[in-house]
């Protein structure tokens, strides 16, 4: 059974298996998007798709659309869940996340290029000139908010993700503070069926770990987003 496309559309192929929806939808000028379990990726999907982008893969529909190559994607690994339950039933952080994992994982979930600073300690990105994020698993008390927002100043704001904290939120103005594990059960979509689940800051690398912190997701994806694209049944 053939689907019909145009030539704007995104192909989803959920069990990409080999890649040939891939494969064929770039070579028609489709964008589209692969998932698949496994090794697959590294041992089938990947080496075939560089050979498409190479024009060296001429099989199926190759010859009728004259296939001589280009176009380009994205490849990501989903990381292991950021959040789990602790054997109360509360939600902790992730003992496979070091502090320089969750940083970055904290920043792209709450929208911040993460950029840790070599010179103060709180600074771990940002989202623009002035309002940078500080992620931490430790619990802050009052003095030491005082301190990092007399550092901050009055002409930058500063998110502050932390484990928890003891202080009043309202105490100084150019901070903002969340506790890590609710701050992400925010951004997750618990019981919607509209699979609208968004996160929103891709990565600049070609292979790059996305965080996944809803339901556990160990899966590799093939993320293509193409200038030329194709369809085709090998």
């Amino acid at each position: 059974m053939g689907l019909k496309t145009d030539f704007d559309s995104l192909v989803l192929d959920s069990f990409a298996g080999s890649g040939t929806t891939g494969a064929v939808a770039h070579k028609m000028g489709r964008r589209w998007i692969m998932v698949e379990l496994g090794d697959h990726c590294e041992t089938h999907i990947v080496p075939r798709l560089k050979k498409v982008i190479a024009g060296e893969d001429q099989g199926g529909i190759s010859k009728a659309v004259n296939w001589q190559g280009g176009g380009g994607f994205r490849y990501f690994r989903l990381a292991p869940s950021l959040l789990k339950k602790d054997s109360w039933g509360n939600w902790i952080i992730n003992k496979a996340y070091n502090a320089e994992i969750l940083s970055e994982a904290m920043c792209k979930h709450m929208g911040f290029q993460y950029a840790p600073s070599q010179t103060h300690f709180w600074l771990h990105g940002h989202s623009s000139e002035t309002d940078f994020i500080y992620i931490t698993t430790g619990s802050l008390s009052h003095d030491q908010l005082k301190v990092i927002s007399d550092e901050v100043g009055n002409n930058r704001t500063l998110l502050i993700c932390c484990k928890a904290f003891m202080a009043d939120t309202n105490a100084f103005t150019n901070l903002t503070l969340k506790k890590i594990p609710q701050a992400i059960l925010n951004k997750c979509e618990w019981d919607h069926d509209d699979y609208s689940f968004s996160l929103n800051v891709l990565p600049d690398d070609e292979t790059s770990e996305v965080t996944q912190t809803c339901e556990v997701l160990e899966t590799s994806q093939v993320f293509g987003d193409s200038q030329i694209s194709d369809n085709e049944n090998e």
